[in-house]
């Protein structure tokens, strides 16, 4: 971890004044779960034993991302608010390989509903989310932890992945 530049630009104070990550949340699951009612598509996958382990692996993998990266921004002291201030710079636990595990976490538990409810649309809505919430919210949060904390976090993009 690593503390803030004591000089931030004002634009760096905040990646956004909008939290639109749990908003896209909110809408695709909501978006889903309608047009699953809606307009129902048949189910592509298959309904076995197989298909069900990885959903529910997916499941599993996702809760653990956002409880294990929620913990990890705690510990740092920083902000869990996509549009509040960064104050720490968080490189551990899930941050040492991915910028982003929250988001890819989410992305995780839509597919995990999609092979649950087996409604196509929750597979949809993981792509829609994953597809808005990079310039919405990880292309600004880039800007602002750049920013803020400069050559360290440069140092840490370009040893980590966005996504996966």
């Amino acid at each position: 971890m690593t503390g803030p530049d004591p000089t931030p630009s004002l634009t760096a104070a905040r990646a956004n004044s909008f939290p639109w990550p749990p908003v896209l949340l909110a809408a695709v699951v909501a978006s889903a779960i309608a047009l699953g009612r809606w307009v129902a598509l048949p189910w592509p996958g298959l309904d076995d034993m197989a298909a069900h382990t990885v959903g529910l692996g997916f499941g599993i993998a996702g809760i653990v991302l956002v409880i294990w990266s929620i913990i990890a921004l705690r510990r740092a002291g920083t902000t869990v608010m996509p549009h509040g201030v960064s104050s720490a710079l968080v490189t551990s636990g899930p941050y040492a390989r991915f910028r982003n595990p929250i988001y890819l976490g989410e992305v995780l538990l839509l597919l995990f509903f999609a092979e649950w409810t087996q409604n196509i649309w929750f597979a949809v809505a993981a792509l829609i989310f994953a597809v808005a919430i990079t310039p919405l919210q990880i292309v600004p949060e880039e800007r602002h932890l750049s920013a803020t904390f400069g050559a360290p976090y440069d140092d840490y993009r370009s040893r980590s992945r966005r996504w996966i």
